[in-house]
């Protein structure tokens, strides 16, 4: 009797035990389950919910609530749990380096850019990164993938696709032109190199393409990436200046030729199956295929003002350090609009002007930074402006109909880009609107 009543006051103190931990684990869900649907709630009142660009998409039916993609991503907030499932919290901050696509388990997340309300125009690419015109390949950001992970492995995956179908060499002509020499163009110029290909890489700035725009000291890589030819490259929150010191000391030590400050103009099919690929240096290439890297932004989008033509005038900043003591204008409020600001308020009289009447869709940090320099005053922010004209030595702003004159002596307007649409169909490729668009991402 007292062995049983021993056994039966074990099994009562395990299941108090059990009873407890599930009670304890109960609770504390769904303390969280509240805490992220207040963020979500934030989210959507900021504008941060809505996706802008590449995201992750979770099927709830497959999820089974493990948190790995949260743990994995290494940004803040972009994900959270709710009721024992993954859910989007801040999608416009997803950066789409597909961190959270990897580490989960059970395969229940998806890249996809564009929504089933928003689409996003995109050149029709297949599994193999090739253009409904054969021959023709998209890698990185003008395909969808922005990052510079990303864009680097699809640069050399393009190049290795390219060589399962390879024709041979012909006499006079280059196996491959790439198109671009920012992470996209310079890993498939790495990748050529490492197949022995005959190839010539263009580039219409400088070596690094969008990078190269970026301010000296901006934070451009947060995760490792892999080099063709060079390996693994483990380096965290590096700056630009760093990754393209990198770039320059691997190109170098592979005898890479990149011609920069060349602007390809068209791209024009040829009965044998090549292309004749025009400049503005008036050099004419003949390849069999091409690799284009160009990146989403083509151009810059103008505001198309009185005196925006003026030399004052820029669409990047890239030098900050040698601004001084200047009445500068900053137009925009995205996060280039942003960094840009905030790199040249100390040392000037700084203005920000933006047409809305609050910012949305800010990296957190920037979010804060912002704030802080509102705040402390070191940083004048007008919303609900608009720039209505430039002269060489000031500045007319609209602000809720208002005009007034301000003196100024640089003009820095971050308006985005335009996808380089009719150079891109003018070459026969295709583009299309997608809504919900699952991206074809390698694990």
């Amino acid at each position: 009797m007292e062995v049983l009543i021993e056994q039966i006051s074990i099994y009562g103190i395990v299941a108090l035990i059990c009873a407890v931990t599930v009670y304890a684990y109960l609770r504390k869900n769904k303390k969280t389950s509240k805490q992220v649907e207040e963020k979500v709630a934030i989210a959507k009142e900021e504008g941060l919910f809505e996706p802008i660009s590449l995201h992750p998409f979770i099927d709830l039916n497959i999820c089974i609530g493990s948190g790995a993609c949260i743990t994995a991503c290494p940004e803040k907030d972009i994900l959270g749990l709710a009721h024992g499932k993954a859910t989007v919290i801040n999608a416009s901050n997803c950066v789409g380096h597909g961190a959270c696509f990897h580490a989960c388990p059970v395969e229940a997340i998806s890249l996809r850019i564009g929504t089933e309300k928003r689409g996003v125009d995109l050149p029709h690419i297949n599994e193999n990164f090739e253009t409904n015109v054969r021959g023709i390949y998209i890698a990185g950001e003008l395909g969808g993938m922005g990052l510079i992970k990303n864009s680097t492995e699809q640069g050399q995956q393009a190049i290795d696709n390219l060589m399962q179908v390879k024709k041979p060499s012909m006499e006079n002509v280059l196996d491959v032109l790439i198109i671009g020499a920012g992470p996209a163009g310079i890993a498939a110029t790495l990748a050529a190199k490492k197949y022995n290909l005959t190839s010539a890489t263009l580039e219409q700035d400088s070596l690094g393409g969008t990078v190269y725009t970026f301010p000296r000291t901006k934070i451009v890589m947060t995760s490792p990436m892999d080099l063709p030819l060079h390996g693994k490259i483990k380096l965290t929150d590096t700056s630009k200046d760093e990754l393209l010191d990198l770039w320059n000391s691997v190109i170098s030590q592979h005898d890479l030729k990149i011609t920069e400050h060349t602007k390809v103009e068209s791209i024009i099919p040829l009965e044998n199956e090549t292309f004749k690929v025009t400049t503005n240096t008036d050099k004419v290439y003949i390849c069999q295929n091409v690799v284009l890297a160009i990146g989403r932004r083509g151009t810059p989008r103008k505001l198309n003002v009185p005196g925006e033509e003026l030399p004052k005038v820029a669409y990047r900043l890239i030098e900050p350090e040698r601004k001084s003591n200047q009445n500068i204008l900053v137009v925009g409020g995205g996060d280039s609009a942003i960094e840009s600001a905030l790199l040249l308020k100390d040392a000037n009289n700084v203005i920000l002007s933006y047409r809305q009447d609050k910012f949305a869709r800010l990296k957190p940090k920037n979010k804060v930074f912002i704030s802080n320099a509102i705040e402390d005053k070191s940083l004048q922010v007008i919303f609900n402006s608009n720039l209505e004209s430039i002269s060489d030595k000031s500045i007319i702003l609209n602000t809720n109909g208002e005009k007034k004159e301000l003196a100024n002596d640089y003009v820095y307007i971050f308006a985005g880009g335009e996808l380089p649409t009719k150079f891109l169909e003018n070459a026969g490729v295709e583009i299309q609107k997608r809504f919900g668009y699952v991206m074809k991402k390698h694990r």
